[in-house]
């Protein structure tokens, strides 16, 4: 279905110009809409890949200069939705790579095959990242871009027939306001929405906030010539007491992150650069990507990774109307996988998608139709994903107390027999990708006759680590830590 011709009057005002916001913004002006993106940030500063990474400063964002990646899934929404951004990006440098590159090679993958394709994407830096969307939205035909503009609060009015307030509208720092008919949140994790519909007395959505979450400490380089140091057969891997991720950039750069538990103080002391580049060279099969090239930045450590959930449906109604959440403003992701940006983007079309469908008319189904959608597609991705942090933090406590972890979460046993069968089997590896690459959902991935017991075959009763890496012990002595 498509909004009708009157609906393509209307206009709808995008909090935030992030890659999730921008992407909505895209999204919603190809279906006539006239969309306004407001963001307290300055705008790019322009000269390109490496304008946006020297001199773009974007404090609203706190991760913008740590590790992102682009899936496969939302490099495909964009080749099918946006190809314009795919043509800005790639006009910075970003560069195209396989996410199961690296593991070809190994005898029992046993190459390329028909359809690998499909795991394919463009890695940049997310500056780049965001400089090539925010080139292609100001291109969008009925886009309005405004960067330096903060939003200070909500406009309401009473909802028709008592269902509660309608959203009609935002109030700048300046002062200003702008009316809309639509408002959509796309503030990432730390967004204010929820406070300010209840500094106007409005209810507050259902919110869901873990104690514990992971650090991160990250570190970029860059090679003389261009190259690239040679993919991992995947780029994550976990390890005793931590996860290591490798993500290719742009203009030969690439990063490489370490994220431990938020409890483990003993691995703070990753922070000092020395510390952090012998630790890495404890992992052979990532050890190589801290030494090909020339280090670009000092250690960039990243807290406030907790899983966070935000619903703004309650006993069946909406907290308001006119107001919808997308991405990180609705639930957060464990940075490990990369699947923020991704989410984000499906979460965008997710939106277009209801919007076509239910128009204008009646909001109150409109918010009732989106979180619908969003809870039969995007909610077990974070249900998944938050319980794994949860089997994995008390993993690493069992590791810190020397006490081995069990349980009897069949999913969680399920996901540790994948990642150690992952390399062992094409199908399976490409079942793990497709996952992984956010492509498939779980249930698609494994529903290949036999698979399942394939990978029970293969990894059930194997040791909690498939790759090589150092004891706990051994990574303490090395980093100096007691």
């Amino acid at each position: 279905m498509r909004t009708s011709s009157t609906d393509q009057n209307r206009t709808v005002v995008v909090l935030g110009g992030g890659p999730t916001g921008l992407t909505a913004a895209m999204l919603l002006a190809a279906e006539g809409l006239r969309v306004t993106v407001l963001d307290r940030d300055v705008a790019d500063p322009g000269g390109g890949a490496e304008g946006a990474w020297d001199r773009w400063r974007r404090p609203g964002v706190n991760q913008f200069r740590h590790p992102h990646i682009m899936l496969p899934g939302a490099y495909h929404l964009l080749v099918r939705e946006l190809p314009q951004a795919v043509v800005e990006l790639k006009a910075l440098g970003a560069v195209s790579h396989n996410m199961l590159g690296g593991a070809f090679e190994l005898p029992a993958i046993g190459g390329r095959r028909p359809g690998d394709e499909r795991f394919g994407t463009l890695s940049a830096r997310r500056p780049v990242i965001e400089a090539g969307l925010g080139k292609a939205a100001a291109e969008t035909a009925g886009i309005t871009v405004r960067r330096g503009t903060s939003v200070a609060g909500l406009l309401t009015e009473a909802g028709s027939a008592g269902h509660g307030a309608r959203v009609t509208g935002v109030r700048t720092g300046d002062g200003e306001v702008i009316t809309a008919d639509l408002i959509v949140d796309a503030l990432g994790r730390n967004s204010p929405v929820g406070n300010m519909l209840t500094d106007l007395g409005v209810p507050a959505p259902i919110q869901q906030k873990d104690e514990v979450g992971f650090l991160a400490y990250s570190r970029y380089f860059r090679s003389p010539d261009g190259s690239m140091p040679a993919q991992a057969p995947w780029p994550l891997e976990h390890h005793n007491s931590l996860g290591i991720i490798s993500v290719p950039g742009d203009a030969g750069t690439w990063s490489l992150a370490l994220f431990v538990s938020g409890r483990d103080r003993a691995l703070r002391a990753l922070s000092d650069p020395a510390a952090w580049q012998r630790a890495v060279a404890l992992y052979p099969d990532m050890a190589h990507w801290a030494t090909y090239g020339e280090p670009i930045t000092g250690v960039l450590a990243m807290a406030g990774m907790e899983s966070r959930h935000r619903r703004f449906v309650v006993d069946g109604r909406p907290v308001a109307t006119g107001l919808l959440s997308i991405g990180d403003a609705w639930a957060t992701t464990n940075p490990t996988f990369g699947m923020g940006i991704t989410m984000g983007m499906t979460h965008a079309a997710l939106l277009r998608d209801v919007v076509r469908e239910v128009g204008f008319d009646d909001l109150e189904k409109l918010a009732l139709r989106f979180d619908e959608g969003t809870e039969a597609t995007l909610a077990p991705v974070y249900q998944a994903t938050a319980a794994w942090d949860r089997h994995r933090l008390a993993q690493i406590d069992g590791e810190i107390n020397g006490v081995p972890y069990e349980t009897d979460d069949q999913d969680w046993n399920l996901r540790q027999a994948i990642e150690a069968a992952k390399l062992l089997d094409p199908g399976v590896l490409r079942a793990f990708g497709e996952v992984g690459s956010m492509v498939s959902a779980p249930e698609q991935a494994l529903a290949t006759p036999g698979l399942v017991d394939r990978i029970v075959e293969l990894g059930a009763g194997a040791a909690p680590y498939p790759t090589t890496g150092p004891s706990r012990t051994a990574l303490l002595a090395a980093i100096g830590a007691e």
